[in-house]
């Protein structure tokens, strides 16, 4: 039996290897630790690459949200303001927003794409909302285009959580650039993911990036002269040298996870097992590859088929944000969010990394089709 991990992350690193000493070796070489010329030269080659003017490496996806938020101005800390964001996400969303001094407020997703619903922004709106931290949930877009439409509409600014998004692209233009600033992640699963953790806040306002630049090295405008309640949140040397040699081969990779994916649509289709692929006009990065099942129970029968037969599979996000219990004190009582209530309960995602051999790929689609009767 041919075990399948849902990831291998060594495998990249196996291959990588001399580029990875190579960047270790300059850092070392160069004693500079923090805020060098690695991270300098990270984040000229990461906005060129993203196609915005500034990018500013901090210390995780986490941060970079909640650092967004407070350098845009458009929430003030304890004041009771509000920030939109989808009801199904990984819960590190909503945190961030409530780092910031903010309020989550919970929108329910669209039942085919899973993403945050334009169409329920509005019953969401209160008086107190000042943003909206959408997420390209899988690598997949969102409808970015309403729901900037809605926040001009309304003065509310629009943060993107781009974090499993690095090189999707709508018409040409790169997820994390429709915003005020995009935000990512270099957690290791990432598709540009770091040795360790790491993140990054990208956008075209100078002044943005300003004072997020502030905010990650404690608000400081000069050595020890603190202008800013900043925090201590920084991309090492080491994560930022590493990183310029991933991103040198970053759409390679997502080239091979868009071929594994295509054949995982092909293999899979006409099954009683709803994919939940990209929206027209997106070309997704395919961070994650995801299904729904007809019901929680068939998910479940399902994983447990494939666990049997060596393949790992995991589920994004099992529990919606509304009901995990450190968020639920932000729910307003009586809202639902039925969509992303289905959506937790059915879907699941199976192995999907560059790395992923073909064997692999076929054994895992031979283990769906055998569990539905169709090998």
């Amino acid at each position: 039996m041919l075990n399948v991990p849902f990831l291998a992350l060594s495998r990249e690193s196996e291959r990588a290897r001399e580029e990875f000493e190579g960047a270790f070796r300059r850092v070392t070489e160069r004693g500079h630790y923090v805020l060098g010329p690695e991270l300098e030269a990270f984040e000229a080659e990461f906005a060129a690459w993203l196609g915005v003017r500034h990018a500013v490496g901090v210390g995780s996806g986490t941060d970079a949200i909640a650092l967004a938020l407070e350098a845009t101005g458009a929430v003030t800390p304890g004041a009771g303001d509000e920030v939109l964001t989808p009801a199904l996400s990984a819960a590190f969303t909503a945190l961030a927003i409530h780092r910031a001094g903010a309020v989550p407020r919970f929108v329910d997703v669209d039942p085919a794409t899973l993403q945050i619903d334009p169409g329920r922004l509005e019953r969401a709106l209160s008086p107190r909302a000042r943003a909206i931290v959408p997420v390209h949930l899988y690598g997949n877009a969102c409808d970015i285009a309403a729901v900037c439409e809605a926040a001009r509409a309304r003065g509310l600014v629009v943060i993107e959580d781009a974090c499993q998004a690095h090189g999707s692209r709508v018409a040409g233009r790169a997820l994390g650039a429709f915003g005020a600033a995009g935000c990512f992640s270099f957690y290791p699963t990432k598709n540009l993911g770091a040795l360790g953790d790491g993140g990054l806040v990208a956008t075209d306002d100078e002044e943005l990036a300003r004072r997020a630049r502030k905010l990650r090295h404690g608000g400081q405008s000069s050595t020890y002269c603190h202008e800013l309640l900043g925090i201590n949140s920084r991309l090492d040397e080491l994560q930022a040298a590493l990183l310029r040699s991933k991103l040198a081969r970053l759409e390679a990779r997502n080239r091979r996870r868009r071929e594994l994916a295509a054949r995982y649509d092909q293999a899979l289709s006409g099954l009683p097992l709803r994919l939940v692929p990209p929206p027209e006009g997106c070309e997704s990065s395919r961070h994650l590859y995801v299904a729904r099942a007809r019901s929680g129970a068939e998910r479940d029968q399902l994983r447990a088929h494939l666990r049997d037969r060596g393949i790992e599979t995991l589920v994004h996000y099992p529990l919606p944000l509304p009901l995990q219990p450190a968020l639920r004190p932000f729910v307003p009582a009586g809202e639902e969010f039925p969509a992303a209530e289905a959506a937790a309960r059915e879907v699941v995602s199976l192995p999907l990394y560059p790395e992923l051999g073909d064997d692999e790929l076929a054994a895992v689609v031979e283990g769906v089709l055998s569990f539905f009767g169709r090998a």
